[in-house]
């Protein structure tokens, strides 16, 4: 389920990697104009991820998906010195993995391996990166790949309400393109204009470098250094943020035959450097459980309702539901949105969603992956690694007067998107909104 998916998401974006116990420092140097971020891990796994900067910037809409086959045909079409089968079987005899995957604000190649087999698996994780090969039979055959996802995806009402919500609201936005592309865009793409498309994005100037593992600093430059030796320079990348802002309620319904009816909303939320982000934040995670309360304890409206908080170059929040009563829900919902910005939250719920939280989030990174995905998710998107040397003081200090201020701030008005019986829905009750939700009077 969605909720699930992006919790981690807000992990990875708000804050850093695990305490450092008996690690040595974190630290960061520039090889070759490239910031490289060294996370000592105290164990022998190490993990490395390359970073590529613009997501969906990178490409016009017609184009979605070309960077999605990409990062997929780094590893699945070979390189210029190893075909497929015989790059991944060197993998499989250590046990080591190698990969690459795109969201809409970054691109991540990443590799996993032993300390003691660094030195096999880096030179095939350099080859991936810099030498790919783009073989048009696999081609062929990770596109089909691509577009069976696809369709399999479409198959499941989460994901396609969720991919509907994105389209309505954010058009005319970069925002409004799936990285993943569609079947009709994927089964056009050729393996020579991905292999185009790839070379004109590798530049230095879009990367970043996140190493989690106990290796050598002067190692680790070397490496680093002669992997960049071939890349150009290129021009800097910066990530457009722009602020959502829904001026009035709307819906649209799509009709679609399904055993219930899906609904999801799309409302405003904090830009990643705004000052309440945080407070935004633990507010969604105590509006998720009251909305769960009501939706399905006390009215039995749907088996699993979500909220969360959807982070990125755009930040909003979301609200889904499935339910065979969507009338009932959004007049639930509505009761829910004005009692809570009439009588707030409370000092108990904000004290134990604060131990929730951070109890869950430390979980969450304990693996050398999620450290690593959580600096790259600081850096990228706050543009400050370091963010989570003060993220634990942060929570703690948020009072009830600050989550209360940011959920009324950025509750407003809000896209509706509907899939499933027309018939069961007056379009009208989602459109006239809640007594106490007014038009986002934010400045951001």
């Amino acid at each position: 389920m969605k909720k699930y998916i992006y919790t981690f998401l807000f992990a990875a974006a708000l804050g850093g990697t695990k305490p450092a116990l008996a690690q040595h420092a974190a630290y960061d140097m520039i090889v070759d104009g490239v910031k490289v971020i060294v996370q000592p891990s105290g164990n022998s796994i190490v993990e490395i991820q390359t970073v590529l900067r613009g997501g969906v910037q990178n490409y016009p809409a017609s184009k979605m998906g070309i960077e999605a086959m990409a990062m997929r045909g780094l590893t699945e079409c070979g390189t210029l010195k190893h075909d497929k089968n015989s790059f991944k079987n060197i993998l499989d005899k250590i046990n080591a993995s190698i990969y690459g995957y795109t969201n809409k604000d970054y691109s991540v190649i990443s590799m996993s391996c032993i300390k003691g087999d660094f030195d096999i698996a880096w030179p095939l994780y350099a080859e991936a990166i810099t030498e790919p090969k783009f073989d048009a039979a696999e081609f062929a055959r990770i596109k089909q790949d691509a577009i069976n996802d696809l369709k399999e995806q479409e198959s499941q009402p989460d994901e396609s309400i969720d991919k509907m919500a994105n389209k309505v609201a954010f058009e005319g936005r970069d925002f409004a393109k799936e990285p993943e592309g569609t079947p009709e865009i994927i089964n056009s793409l050729t393996a020579d204009e991905t292999k185009a498309f790839y070379n004109s994005i590798l530049t230095r100037s879009r990367m970043l470098v996140v190493v989690v593992g106990d290796l050598d600093s002067n190692l680790i430059q070397t490496r680093v250094k002669i992997m960049l030796d071939g890349i150009k320079k290129g021009t800097p990348v910066e990530m457009k943020k722009s602020f959502f802002r829904v001026y009035n309620n709307s819906f649209k319904a799509e009709p679609k035959d399904l055993a219930t009816n899906y609904i999801e909303g799309v409302t405003s939320g904090p830009l990643v450097d705004a000052p309440d982000f945080d407070a935004f934040n633990m507010a969604m995670q105590i509006f998720y459980d009251r909305h769960f309360l009501n939706i399905r304890t006390n009215n039995g409206l749907s088996y699993a309702p979500e909220t969360w908080f959807d982070v990125g170059s755009i930040s909003v929040a979301k609200f889904i539901v499935s339910t065979t009563m969507p009338n009932k829900y959004i007049a639930v919902f509505n009761k829910l949105v004005d009692s809570t910005k009439e009588h707030g939250f409370n000092a108990s719920e904000l004290a134990n969603m604060k131990v929730t939280y951070l109890t869950g989030f430390y979980y969450k990174n304990e693996t050398n992956y999620a450290q690593a995905s959580s600096i790259v998710s600081n850096e990228v998107m706050h543009g400050d690694w370091k963010r989570s040397l003060t993220y634990m003081t942060n929570i703690k200090k948020l009072t009830v007067a600050d989550i209360n201020n940011a959920f009324n701030k950025y509750i407003g008005n809000i896209v509706w998107v509907y899939q499933g019986d027309p018939k069961k829905v007056d379009p009208i009750l989602y459109k006239n909104g809640t007594s106490h939700v007014g038009d986002n009077p934010v400045s951001n």
